[in-house]
Order: structure tokens, then sequence, then C-alpha cells
């Protein structure tokens, strides 16, 4: 696939922000600690189901602290319509006693730290960090990834290769950027049916000959 040139990756972030000014996430959540959790239960899931799921957890165990106490089989009863419910149930239990244990139950903003937390990989990392410090970070899902393949900003295998590319060629503004191409990817971007005739970025794609019926 044809890569973008430098003047149409300056036109691609330009639009992205301009259409996406304040782009944040849809998990709902009101502390770090709640973020971290939504953002570990989101990993092949949907926002929507991760968002009808926390309020009863959240209210159950409204600190870490108390998730950190809880018994795994109650943790699997709250989040038992979520994707691998039991892997993320061990994570979570896992990851609020280490925090305990560790950092005196506050959740380091550092991503070495929070990566050597259970469940959390560098994209995990990386949202969390996006979404609560602005940092200026890139992470890649399957939304990213696929908007940064179909307009030819990386034609890289993998979503950790595929952040390089862009954190390379974008170097700024990156956490509007991520939030962006989510947003982007999910309502217009889609895997199928994408919206072509009313995208803004139709000029700059490099597959639009694939969508034309």
């Amino acid at each position: 696939m044809k890569k973008a040139t430098q003047k149409e990756i300056a036109a691609i972030k330009a639009l992205f922000l301009e259409h996406y000014p304040i782009a944040v996430t849809e998990l709902k959540y009101t502390s770090l600690y709640e973020l971290l959790v939504c953002v570990m239960l989101s990993a092949q899931c949907t926002d929507k189901r991760v968002n009808l799921i926390t309020p009863a957890l959240f209210e159950q165990y409204p600190t870490l602290k108390a998730l950190s106490n809880a018994n795994l089989d109650d943790i699997k009863s709250f989040i038992n319509s979520c994707s691998f419910f039991n892997n993320k149930a061990v994570n979570l239990l896992k990851m609020a006693q280490k925090v305990v244990e560790l950092y005196d139950g506050e959740i380091p903003l550092d991503e070495k730290k929070l990566m050597g937390l259970a469940g959390v990989g560098q994209k995990t990392a990386h949202v969390v960090m996006i979404e609560y410090a602005n940092a200026n970070l890139m992470a890649v899902d399957t939304h990213v990834y696929r908007v940064a393949h179909r307009l030819g900003l990386s034609s890289a295998k993998t979503a950790i290769k595929t952040e390089e590319d862009l954190t390379k060629i974008f170097k700024s503004e990156l956490h509007t950027l991520h939030q962006a191409m989510v947003l982007f990817g999910r309502y217009t971007c889609k895997a199928v049916h994408p919206l072509c005739e009313a995208c803004f970025l139709k000029a700059y794609c490099k597959t639009t000959q694939s969508f034309k019926v």
C-alpha cells in the first residue's frame, strides 16, 4: 500500500485535531483507580459493555484497597458478561494487591511501573497515561491500527510497530490524536461498511478503491 507523504501526514494530523479537538475516552470513570480498571476490562471488549459492568463493580469495590481484599469469585460475578472475564478478574485482584503492597495503594503514573502490574501491557499503560495525564504517547488498538493502515501512515504488521510509526510521524499532541483515531475508527472508518462518503479524510485514504460499490 502506498505510504502517506510528509505533506499528507501534516494535513491528516491537522484534520484530526480540527475535528476532534478535545477527544477523550468513552469509558466512564471518576478516578485513576476506576480508569485503570475500565481500561483493563476494555481489552477485546467494547467500551459500551464496560460502562454497563462497572457501576455495580465500583459500588461494591469503591477503592483499590477494597478491590485488593475482594473474593475472586465475587469479582467474576460482577464482570462475567465481559470477554475473558476469568483472566481479567484474576488480573484485577493481583493488580490491586500489588499496588497496595508496593505503592501504598497509589497507582503509579509511570509506564514501567504500570506495566509491572498484572494485566497491564504497554497499550493499557499508555491509554491510562494519555487519558489521565495527557501524556504525549500513542496507543494502538484495533481502530487506530485500521485507520493508520488505511491512511498509509504505517505498514507495520504489529500494534507496537504501528505505535512507533505514529509516534515518529506525528511527534506532538499524541494524546489527542490517539483518542481522535479511536473515535474516527469506531464511528466513521469502521471495519465493515466504513462511511467513506462522509469521511473528512477521504482525499488521503489509500484504500478507497476497496470500498467502491
